[in-house]
């Protein structure tokens, strides 16, 4: 299964919550995957499509915790595509209290845009109200690629409340389009680590964590390893260059033309073609430095650069 699928498996497990988070996160399954189906002799019945069997089970033993009203599990098997199952978990609801409970509807029969305040009064009934707009639209991409978390939305005005529910535990959610689509998403691995806190999937969490440590150390070795390689690169790149110069001057005028201070440096350079600044430096008597060394060996190219002017004229 997918990173996203398992954290929803383990967040449809979930139990053993206050009855006001039962409702809440009911709520939240109704308002983001549920239709509502009024008859002939205004009966409603709410009608909830989802493709996960174990957030279809956590649907149906809410509304039967929470509602005390007849609930429906309807199997069916999709002709295209993947042709997997999706389940249809109906709802009979006794009236608009029912239906105002779930702030599916206001005080005048209207349907309720964004999130109802009865719903999200406490802390834990906000995040039992994401948990279950999680489960019933979103998804997280697996931690070994790029960090992003999101829940889609069809509704404008609910997607702007959850984002701004989300923002209230500081965790800079963001709304955007995705054709008729409206997504709240989250990008920063450390706010989807709290998010994922939050709404109870701890393990997923630990998952995640572990994942982003190794990619973490992963990164961190490779930027060492390409530091030492561009450094590596520009020392042979500069004793190249010395020894280059060393041998110029030794083809045209003779190393003894060079200041005994150069010419012990250069013959040494000479001797010792893949030895440090810093071993050279050492080799001296008396030592020098290895800024002492780069100084001498930068007046070394100078005299090579005067020589082949001369030379040419210049």
């Amino acid at each position: 299964m997918s990173f996203s699928a398992v954290t929803k498996e383990e967040l449809a497990r979930l139990s053993d919550q206050k009855s006001c988070c039962d409702l809440a996160e009911l709520a939240a399954l109704v308002r983001m995957d549920g239709t509502l189906q009024i008859s002939a002799h205004h009966q409603y019945t709410l009608n909830v499509i989802t493709e996960s069997a174990p957030v279809a089970r956590k649907i149906y033993r809410l509304a039967k915790d929470v509602l005390k009203r007849q609930v429906e599990i309807v199997v069916r098997r999709k002709l295209r595509l993947r042709k997997n199952n999706s389940y249809l978990v109906r709802i009979h609801p006794r009236g608009l209290a029912d239906l105002k409970n779930l702030g599916l509807m206001d005080e005048d029969g209207q349907i309720y845009p964004g999130i109802a305040p009865n719903l999200i009064k406490k802390r834990c009934d906000q995040k039992a109200y994401l948990r279950g707009a999680f489960l019933a639209g979103g998804s997280i991409n697996n931690p070994e690629g790029t960090y992003h978390l999101e829940i889609v939305s069809n509704d404008e005005q609910h997607a702007l409340a959850l984002c701004q529910l989300i923002n209230k535990f500081k965790l800079r959610a963001k709304v955007s389009m995705r054709k008729n689509w409206y997504v709240v998403y989250l990008k920063e691995s450390e706010h989807i680590v709290d998010f994922l806190g939050f709404i109870g999937a701890h393990h997923a969490l630990l998952e995640f964590e572990n994942v982003r440590v190794l990619k973490d150390v992963r990164n961190q070795v490779n930027r060492l390893v390409n530091c030492e390689t561009a450094n590596l690169d520009k020392i042979v790149d500069a004793a190249v260059r010395q020894l280059e110069n060393i041998q110029y001057i030794a083809d045209t005028v003779g190393l003894q033309s060079l200041p005994s201070t150069l010419r012990d440096i250069a013959e040494l350079r000479l001797k010792y073609s893949e030895a440090s600044l810093k071993e050279l430096g050492e080799m001296l008597n008396p030592k020098v430095g290895k800024s002492g060394v780069n100084h001498r060996m930068r007046k070394i190219d100078e005299f090579a650069n005067q020589i082949r002017n001369q030379r040419l004229g210049t």
